[in-house]
């Protein structure tokens, strides 16, 4: 039987939400609309995971060094806020299975590395009754994205819980890396961005391969 926890503090993009297509989509429209050389669903399968600037910096010849980059990273942020509910959905199980934690009484909040007002925009449309808080990307605001601890903390606090009772639960290597460093334990699942091999490989030692697990 898996241990019971109080707090689920989720990763988004791969865990929560199918987001693959319409990142890929956005990214080769920012690349196309300036000239370069646009890449495949696996590539950009690669790249995500640690937030979009990151994300662009593996797309765009020569990262952030191109004298076209900021240009086109802000060409991506624009195209995509305008887009992220295309073709995005939940993985099958993932609103039966938030559904039934709030049923029990679990608290629930997703962190991401996506930027703030996607990752708001998302998490109320496809889990306004569910979700209590979302927070992306806001280094403006002095919280560090993952793997750094600061959007877990942030998450809890808002919460008004501690991590006593918390788990983390996530599909990706920064996703591990912010569980240790947060101190709390990592579910990783295995519908995401990334296979059994690859987070076996950096660390990862509690998997699910169902939604239904996680209960």
């Amino acid at each position: 039987m898996r241990k019971e926890y109080s707090t689920y503090i989720f990763d988004l993009d791969g865990t929560l939400l199918d987001t693959l297509q319409d990142l890929a989509a956005s990214t080769n429209y920012a690349l196309r609309m300036h000239g370069m050389p646009e890449h495949s669903i696996d590539d950009v399968r690669r790249f995500v995971g640690n937030g979009v600037r990151r994300l662009m910096m593996q797309a765009i010849p020569d990262g952030d060094k191109n004298p076209k980059f900021e240009d086109a990273f802000r060409t991506f942020r624009e195209y995509y806020l305008e887009h992220s509910l295309d073709t995005t959905r939940p993985y099958e199980g993932i609103p039966e299975l938030l559904r039934e934690l709030k049923a029990r009484g679990k608290r629930l909040a997703v962190v991401s590395n996506k930027f703030y007002a996607a990752t708001e925009e998302l998490c109320q449309h496809f889990f306004p009754d569910t979700i209590e808080v979302a927070i992306g990307e806001n280094e403006a605001a002095g919280i560090r994205k993952k793997p750094a601890p600061d959007t877990v903390q942030e998450a809890l606090r808002r919460l008004g819980v501690g991590k006593e009772g918390a788990v983390y639960v996530g599909d990706s290597d920064v996703d591990i890396m912010t569980a240790r460093n947060s101190g709390l334990p990592c579910i990783s699942v295995l519908w995401g961005f990334r296979d059994r091999d690859f987070l076996t490989e950096h660390g990862a030692a509690t998997f699910v391969t169902t939604p239904r697990e996680i209960l």
